[in-house]
């Protein structure tokens, strides 16, 4: 049994034992090293990972060669690259762990059949996605809303513990700006 999985559903929605039996033996666990990659360029998404310790990130490459992050994915947090999933197409980004992680992997294989066995578990899917759809949105928001003062700012303030956790250039590779210009905000002690 995964117990911070389980307690996450419990959250949204309400298994029964022989459900959370069925999830589980659905699931692969990950174990993977600092730096390590999950996903690359040009292959599918094998599935969604949940993150149960440690930290990862979802990147592309501009045509700068400049690496631009998506999303970072954190304890209780789920993972993947949905427009591989979704259109079963190469992915055209990575995913990285940033610090020594620890994930289940759901299978896509196995995520349509849970849903067909599983009706809740389609119900916590959607409301999960939701949450990210949200989340893209607000940032989305920012991005164009704020200056880049104001998004470091406001960033640091809603979660200053994430701060200390991400190297300075992959969090400005996520607030939008650079590596110099992030030092620079904080030498000024915004």
């Amino acid at each position: 049994m995964y117990p911070e999985l389980l307690d996450h559903i419990k959250r949204y929605v309400q298994l029964t034992e022989p459900e959370e039996q069925l999830l589980c033996e659905k699931l692969e666990f990950k174990k993977v090293k600092k730096k390590e990659f999950l996903l690359e360029p040009g292959k599918l998404c094998p599935g969604n990972y949940f993150v149960v310790k440690g930290l990862v990130r979802q990147f592309f490459v501009n045509n700068k060669l400049n690496e631009q992050i998506i999303q970072f994915g954190l304890e209780n947090w789920w993972i993947a690259d949905q427009d591989s999933l979704l259109n079963h197409q190469p992915s055209a980004c990575y995913i990285q762990a940033v610090e020594p992680s620890e994930l289940l992997l759901l299978p896509e294989k196995n995520r349509v059949k849970l849903f067909e066995e599983i009706p809740l578990l389609e119900s916590y899917f959607m409301i999960m996605m939701q949450k990210a759809f949200v989340a893209s949105q607000r940032r989305i928001g920012f991005i164009f809303n704020q200056t880049d003062e104001e998004r470091y700012r406001s960033f640091a303030s809603q979660f200053p513990g994430f701060m200390q956790r991400v190297p300075q250039y992959m969090l400005a590779s996520y607030l939008g700006f650079t590596p110099q210009f992030l030092s620079r905000l904080r030498a000024k002690k915004i």
